[in-house]
């Protein structure tokens, strides 16, 4: 049930202001080719695209950064790129968003990760993968280690966001040894999961995938949509791992949520999703699990900041390209809807 009221979001937002998010996790470069469709090529049944921009874009755990970043909030970027001509327009990208590249670590034997995207008439129509997704090395791995320790001590932050994408920074041994670090300091841990960590995060406080990453994480093809289903499966998985809150993005259903109150009981909903214009889904989950931190370490209850983040992850979906949530946009439609 809804609990915040127009005076309590307007409080919540401002309290977002100068609030510190440890974000560990997987670099991206999204390079975007932008065009216009106006014919099939004579060589395949494909569209020709006529490039009109190049641009490009925070991705990935920094996309992530830049939406906490976009919400008032101050993000403290940890992970690892390669020491190529990426990372140096990478670091280029965060100077010019005002976000310290301190966290950012360089090897030599990996590249940075880039996803090219070729937009046509506004509409995601191709993307091509340029990645290496091996695990660090074992001086990267220390040299990693003294990174986020020294900045989690040095900065205090208020919450610590894993966004995994599985392209090797984030490995059990890692997950296991922040938690424990998370326990420390009395902070809560956020979790964007994927495939290979899926079931390594234990302990966590709020654990965030999506149905694929649901259905492939627990190796269940085609898990039923129905909140008896879900909240039997999502129930199953946090009561193993000891987690205590869940969201689970559905796309154009919505969010479902499982929690697991202090008597070992579980409770779970299903949050709709608005009808919206949708033109790239590219990045919604990125904005989702920003909004749901901020909103666990501020003690906010998990409707309403699954309500939000829903609301939130929407608002994205309705622009070309991975871009992070505008506030003041998001202010105003919760107003609006509250």
């Amino acid at each position: 049930m809804l609990t915040i009221d127009k005076f309590s979001v307007e409080k919540l937002f401002a309290d977002f202001t100068g609030m510190k998010v440890l974000v560990i996790g997987d670099i991206m470069v999204d390079s975007y080719i932008w065009g216009k469709v106006e014919r099939i090529s004579p060589e395949a049944p494909v569209p020709v695209v006529s490039v009109t921009k190049r641009e490009n874009r925070l991705g990935g755990a920094a996309n992530v950064a830049l939406n906490i970043q976009s919400l008032g909030a101050v993000p403290l970027l940890c992970s690892i790129s390669g020491n190529d001509q990426k990372a140096n327009e990478f670091s280029q990208l965060l100077e010019k968003n005002h976000i310290s590249s301190s966290g950012i670590l360089r090897s030599d034997k990996r590249i940075t990760t880039t996803k090219f995207r070729i937009i046509g008439n506004n509409y995601q129509m191709l993307r091509v993968d340029e990645e290496q997704a091996h695990a660090l090395t074992q001086p990267e791995t220390r040299a990693f280690y003294n990174h986020i320790e020294r900045i989690a001590l040095a900065e205090k932050p208020h919450a610590i966001l894993f966004e995994d994408y599985d392209k090797g920074a984030i490995d059990i041994a890692l997950i296991t040894w922040v938690v424990e670090l998370a326990e420390r300091l009395k902070i809560p841990v956020a979790v964007d999961p994927k495939k290979k960590n899926f079931s390594s995060y234990k302990n966590a406080t709020l654990f965030k995938p999506n149905y694929k990453e649901l259905c492939d994480g627990m190796k269940i093809e085609n898990i039923q949509r129905t909140p008896e289903e879900l909240l039997k499966i999502c129930s199953g998985f946090q009561h193993f791992h000891n987690i205590a809150k869940m969201i689970l993005t559905l796309s154009e259903q919505g969010i479902f949520i499982s929690s697991i109150n202090k008597f070992g009981v579980a409770e779970g909903a299903m949050i709709p999703a608005r009808i919206r214009n949708v033109a790239d889904v590219s990045g919604a989950g990125d904005t989702v699990i920003s909004i749901a931190t901020l909103c666990t370490a501020l003690n906010l209850p998990l409707y309403d900041t699954a309500f939000i983040s829903n609301i939130a992850g929407g608002l994205v979906c309705e622009e070309a390209g991975v871009v992070p949530v505008n506030k003041e946009k998001l202010l105003k439609e919760l107003l609006n809807t509250l």
